[in-house]
């Protein structure tokens, strides 16, 4: 305003008395208002651009997929403030939520491990020891009660199986005694050996050790990833990889199957989600090569030094 103000002043242009106004001087005053709403409009929209960005990335903030912040520039102070104050909330949130998801896994974990440790102990000695009296008592049973005796033998060994493999899905003793690799390994062929679905598993050794949290979080992301190949994705062919791949240890499960098709992801991707949020690792879903879905998760290699 001050700039039209001096231009004016300084220009030869004349406003006539009411009742006399010309033509030309009412296009004069009429360009003369529209350079000014244009200047005021480029400017306000420049001031209030920070504004617009921060409520383009508050709407589309995930606290699932943390890093995002919104640059802090402009020299109106109050709007690089509010910048400020905006993208210290969502650390915190992301903070606390890290947290509050590494005390609910690690309870879910001790959990898992305490069933896992009954079921071993107390049910699984429990059906040993009856095991073991029933095949005694088929010794000496007279011969009209050794086929019952068989079926019952059958049936405790069948339980004492079952059990096993709760105990073993539950906690892997791989993971605790042989590592990662060793566990992915077992995890594969026992699901292909149960449903028939061919997975081809490429674990390379040699990758940076993995704290325990981290092995378990590993773990438990490839666990869900061919637990949802099995259940949604009507699929004849998964590959579990595990290397190393620029500076991140890298786990990916794909599969050929039908993908999400459409839906919205389900619980056990926002899990997998959460796990990976937990140990500071990038995870990443998208359609494969092959078809299907294909699950990346990636350890930075100083969190897993």
């Amino acid at each position: 305003m001050g700039v039209a103000t001096v231009f004016l002043s300084l220009s030869p242009a004349n406003i006539p008395a009411p009742g006399s106004l010309a033509l030309e001087s009412a296009l004069l005053l009429m360009l003369g208002i529209t350079v000014m709403l244009v200047a005021n409009l480029f400017l306000l929209r420049r001031a209030l651009d920070p504004l617009r960005r921060l409520t383009d990335l508050m709407r589309r903030v995930d606290p699932l997929r943390p890093g995002q912040r919104i640059p802090v520039y402009g020299h109106d102070g109050e709007v690089a403030d509010l910048t400020q104050a905006f993208n210290e909330m969502i650390e915190r949130l992301e903070e606390e939520r890290r947290d509050a998801t590494g005390r609910a896994v690690a309870a879910q974990e001790g959990e898992r491990h305490r069933i896992a440790q009954e079921l071993h102990d107390e049910i699984g000695q429990g059906l040993t020891a009856a095991l073991l009296q029933l095949e005694g008592a088929m010794k000496v049973a007279p011969p009209e009660l050794v086929a019952k005796l068989s079926g019952a033998v059958e049936s405790v060994r069948g339980s004492l199986e079952e059990a096993r493999e709760v105990a073993s899905r539950l906690r892997p003793e791989a993971l605790d005694d042989l590592g990662l690799v060793s566990a992915l390994s077992a995890l594969g062929k026992r699901l292909a050996a149960q449903t028939g679905l061919r997975i081809d598993l490429e674990l390379y050794d040699g990758l940076p050790s993995l704290p325990p949290e981290h092995e378990i979080v590993v773990y438990r992301v490839a666990q869900e990833a061919l637990t949802n190949v099995l259940r949604h994705a009507d699929a004849t062919r998964a590959r579990v990889c595990l290397d190393r791949h620029a500076g991140a240890v890298r786990l990916r499960v794909a599969d050929d199957g039908v993908g999400l098709n459409g839906d919205e992801p389900g619980g056990g991707i926002r899990g997998m989600r959460e796990r990976a949020v937990l140990i500071g690792a990038d995870l990443t879903i998208e359609p494969g090569k092959e078809g299907g879905l294909a699950v990346t998760l990636d350890v930075p290699v100083e969190a897993a030094e």
